[in-house]
């Protein structure tokens, strides 16, 4: 975690993302700093219940996180609950007011064009601020084609990550080129140094 928390300072990283259990002692290391402190909730299924993933989110806050990243309730899409969905957006929201930042990872390898359309939609409309590709624990990452229709439906004023099996730094360019304004990335300090490979991680 020290070295995690060194090298997003030392290159001047958005965020370091890490479980809720490693959230005081990220938030101690860069304190004072512009990195920010990110955790996950519902990880990584997104299958927890609504109100177990609000809180989740709202004690990794009380503790220092200044990012949530939530996953969606991949179920509950697939099933075309999309009630449930706003819900899960909402119960979140509501737990980590602004200026945190809310983002919710869409796990775009399981779902079809039009419901990546309506889940971006409905994170619009409950006011988050990022929509993001993938966990990286499922069957695939982020394409830069999902990038680009996540980028289109979301418009200019919500951020779009592209997260999952970015490991060099010409797929990091041409996700920042589909629309992407933030990266998630393991291979953070090889990325940025233009290496990386299929072997980094």
């Amino acid at each position: 975690m020290e070295i995690l928390c060194a090298e997003a300072l030392d290159h001047g990283f958005a965020s370091v993302c890490v479980n809720p259990l490693w959230v005081p002692l990220a938030a101690s290391l860069l304190k004072g700093s512009p990195v920010r402190t990110c955790t996950v909730v519902g990880f990584p299924l997104g299958a927890a219940a609504l109100r177990a993933k609000a809180f989740e989110a709202e004690t990794a806050l009380r503790e220092g996180a200044q990012e949530i990243d939530m996953v969606l309730a991949i179920g509950a899409a697939k099933a075309g609950d999309w009630a449930t969905v706003r819900q899960d957006f909402d119960a979140v929201r509501s737990a980590v007011p602004a200026p945190a930042l809310v983002k919710v990872i869409l796990e775009t390898c399981l779902l079809g064009d039009a419901e990546k359309i309506l889940a971006c939609e409905l994170a619009v409309e409950a006011g988050l601020d990022f929509v993001k590709t993938s966990t990286g624990f499922s069957t695939g990452g982020a394409t830069t084609a999902d990038v680009a229709l996540m980028r289109r439906t979301v418009g200019s004023g919500v951020g779009v990550k592209a997260s999952g099996g970015i490991r060099t730094y010409e797929v990091a360019l041409q996700m920042v080129l589909a629309g992407a304004t933030r990266l998630g990335l393991s291979a953070s300090v090889a990325v940025v140094q233009g290496g990386g490979g299929p072997g980094t991680y």
